[in-house]
C-alpha cells in the first residue's frame, strides 16, 4: 500500500498518463478492501485509518478527470500521497 502511494506521488508529479494513475487508485482500493477485515481483528484503530485512506483515494478517483486538468490539484494529490505513504509505513511497522 505504501509503495502504491509512493508510485501515485511519483506518477502524478511526472504527469504520467491519467489511466496509469487511475489504475493505481483502483489497485489501492482493492488492497484496502482485502486487508481491512483481517486488520479489524488485530487493531481496529489502524483498520479505521485504512478505511479513511480508502475514502481519500476514492475521492481522488472520483475527481480524477477534473484534477488532471489542474496542476495545483495534481500537486496536492502528489503531496498527500507522499504523506500518506509514510503513515502507512508507520501503521505496518506496528501491526
Amino acid at each position: 500500500m505504501a509503495a502504491h502511494l509512493t508510485q501515485i506521488q511519483s506518477l502524478t508529479t511526472k504527469l504520467a498518463p491519467k489511466d496509469e494513475i487511475a489504475n493505481k487508485f483502483r489497485q489501492s482500493l482493492y488492497f484496502i478492501e482485502w486487508t481491512v477485515p483481517s486488520l479489524v481483528e488485530i487493531d481496529i484503530d489502524k483498520a479505521a485509518e485504512l478505511v479513511d485512506l480508502g475514502r481519500t483515494i476514492a475521492r481522488w478517483q472520483h475527481n480524477w478527470n477534473k484534477v488532471c486538468a489542474e496542476t495545483n490539484s495534481r500537486n496536492e494529490i502528489a503531496s498527500s500521497a507522499g504523506k500518506l505513504s509514510k503513515r502507512v509505513r508507520e501503521i505496518s511497522a506496528v501491526v
